[in-house]
């Protein structure tokens, strides 16, 4: 029997301060979340969790609400769902270019705790084998912090091994996030090194920040997304497509495993926030990961 001990998930850190009186709300229904600040028509993100597709989150807005910073599946890449996780070789199947098809069953969607300028929920769900029978017990937790210029959603992600499991090595799989690039718009993606787009494909990093125009906008919009320094392999090597679709891939360095009934718990944080690149920013939530991490 396979136990889950959800670990704490990121908290309030000094460089983000919430707006004073700051109120975010979630709202669900049968099939998603959608997180509101309070009396806010437009949600600043919403996780969708069918019960028989791969759980996402789209749309993510802009921190003014303006603008869809995710797109879901785009005419380049059917299979992208906006932001989620999808693992390529998984005992040698595919979860990543299978986001329905049996691939996915859905055990819980659980709205968490809501605080002064934070929220916090969690979805749970089977990854199953061919032969339909789960092989990983998937719980996701996510917790947006809103600091009203920029907001920060942090994620714990464990995979509670069913069977004996081995992720095999392939150029990308895990944590992936799909904006809504177009050849007319363009944007750029920059690495933790200071590369650039095409350069920081195969780069290890320990984050990749992708700005593009968005349609609603009069100001470019931001997703940062960071490798938790605790992560194994930390700085892991990185995906960054040619529509700057981006994700960092621990099995780009090889296999890995999971025996039967143990777990693998990996953490994330995005920064959200729209203007011109801010590097400052995506260091101070990095390095606050890093402080953190040194305190435990």
């Amino acid at each position: 029997m396979i136990t889950h001990r959800l670990l704490a998930c990121a908290t309030l850190l000094p460089f983000t301060a919430v707006v004073a009186g700051a109120v975010l709300e979630l709202r669900p229904t049968a099939d998603s979340i959608a997180v509101h600040r309070a009396g806010a028509a437009t949600p600043l993100v919403v996780q969708m969790a069918k019960p028989d597709f791969r759980p996402y989150l789209h749309p993510i807005h802009g921190p003014d609400g303006k603008g869809v910073l995710t797109e879901f599946s785009p005419g380049h890449h059917k299979h992208q769902t906006g932001l989620y996780i999808g693992v390529t070789r998984i005992n040698g199947r595919d979860h990543f270019h299978h986001p329905g098809d049996g691939y996915f069953t859905r055990k819980a969607l659980t709205p968490g705790k809501t605080g002064e300028g934070s929220a916090a929920w969690t979805v749970v769900y089977d990854l199953n084998g061919a032969n339909g029978k789960p092989v990983l017990a998937e719980t996701q937790t996510w917790t947006l912090t809103d600091a009203g210029a920029h907001y920060l959603l942090d994620l714990e992600w464990t995979m509670a091994a069913t069977v004996a499991v081995t992720v095999g090595r392939y150029d990308y799989g895990g944590l992936f996030m799909r904006m809504p690039w177009t050849q007319a718009t363009g944007g750029t993606a920059v690495n933790s090194l200071g590369d650039r787009n095409g350069a920081c494909e195969g780069k290890p990093a320990r984050w990749v920040d992708v700005g593009m125009p968005i349609a609603g906008r009069d100001t470019p919009a931001h997703i940062a997304v960071i490798d938790h320094p605790g992560n194994p392999g930390h700085p892991v090597l990185w995906r960054v497509d040619g529509q700057l679709g981006v994700g960092p891939c621990r099995a780009r360095s090889g296999d890995w495993s999971i025996p039967a009934g143990q777990a693998v718990t990996q953490r994330y944080r995005l920064v959200v926030y729209a203007g011109a690149l801010d590097t400052t920013l995506v260091d101070a939530a990095a390095k606050a990961l890093g402080d953190a991490a040194g305190k435990k």
